[in-house]
C-alpha cells in the first residue's frame, strides 16, 4: 500500500530529522547523555542507532558481510553495550572512516534500519489497517525515535485504531498531538528539543498531505 516513491519520501524525512540531510549522513556520530540513568553514549549512522541500543548488531552485520574494516572492528564487538566507548578515539574514528570509505557500511546501515525499524513499523501499519502514507511516516518516526508506538501514549486519547473501527485520520491526528505534548513537556530537555518532528507532522495534517504528494518542510529542509 506504500509506493516506492512514498517510502523514499518517508526515509528522506527521517534522514533529515536524524542527520539534517535527505540522503542521510552515514558517518554521523554524536555523544548524548541519553543512555541509562543519563549516561553518555554514542549515537551513530544514517538513522542513528545507539551504543546502548542496536549499534552492536549493526557492527556484527558489517563484520559478517566482510566489510573493509571488519577485522579492525572485531576487538570492539564484545565491548559494545557493556563497556562505554564514548571516549575511545580509535573506535569512533573507525565508525566514521568505515562509513566514509566503505560502501558496504552504507549498505549495511540501509539494510539494518529497514529490518530493525521500517519493517516492524510497516507491520504495525498493516496489522492495524492503516492505509495512508502520512500515517506510515508518523508510525515509522515513532519506531525510530521511541522504538514503538508507545501504549502509554495511545491510552491518552480516545480514538480507536482503524482495525477496531476508528477513523485513521482522527487517530493519527490525536496521536501526533499527544506525542507532541509529551515531548514538549518531558522532564528531559533533550527530548523537548525534538518537537520539530511532531510539528512537521502537525503541518502535514493541516495541509491534508495524507498521500505525501505535496512538498514537506522537515526541520527547515524542503522535500519534494
Amino acid at each position: 500500500m506504500i509506493t516506492a516513491q512514498q517510502k523514499s519520501k518517508i526515509l528522506q524525512v527521517i534522514n533529515v530529522f536524524e542527520t539534517g540531510s535527505k540522503e542521510g549522513r552515514y558517518d554521523t556520530l554524536v555523544i548524548y547523555a541519553d543512555g541509562k540513568n543519563g549516561t553518555r553514549q554514542i549515537t551513530y549512522g544514517r538513522s542513528q542507532t545507539t551504543e546502548q541500543g542496536n549499534l552492536k548488531a549493526l557492527i556484527e552485520m558489517y563484520i559478517t558481510k566482510k566489510g573493509l574494516f571488519a577485522e579492525q572492528f572485531k576487538k570492539f564487538v564484545s565491548l559494545i553495550g557493556k563497556q562505554t566507548l564514548v571516549d575511545n578515539a580509535e573506535f569512533k574514528n573507525l565508525l566514521r572512516k568505515s562509513a566514509r570509505e566503505d560502501l558496504m557500511m552504507r549498505a549495511c546501515q540501509d539494510e539494518f534500519f529497514d529490518i530493525l525499524y521500517y519493517q516492524p513499523a510497516y507491520h504495525f501499519f498493516q496489522k492495524n489497517q492503516f492505509t495512508k502514507a502520512l500515517s506510515m511516516l508518523v508510525i515509522y518516526d515513532s519506531f525510530i525515535h521511541s522504538g514503538s508506538v508507545p501504549s502509554f501514549l495511545r491510552e491518552r486519547f480516545p480514538e480507536n485504531i482503524p482495525l477496531n473501527g476508528g477513523n485513521e485520520e482522527k487517530w493519527v491526528t490525536q496521536y501526533v498531538n499527544t506525542r507532541h505534548n509529551w515531548l514538549a513537556n518531558h522532564s528531559r530537555q533533550i527530548l523537548r528539543k525534538t518537537i520539530y518532528r511532531t510539528q512537521c507532522f502537525k503541518d502535514q495534517i493541516t495541509n491534508k498531505n495524507w498521500d505525501l504528494a505535496k512538498e514537506i518542510t522537515a526541520n527547515g529542509v524542503k522535500i519534494n
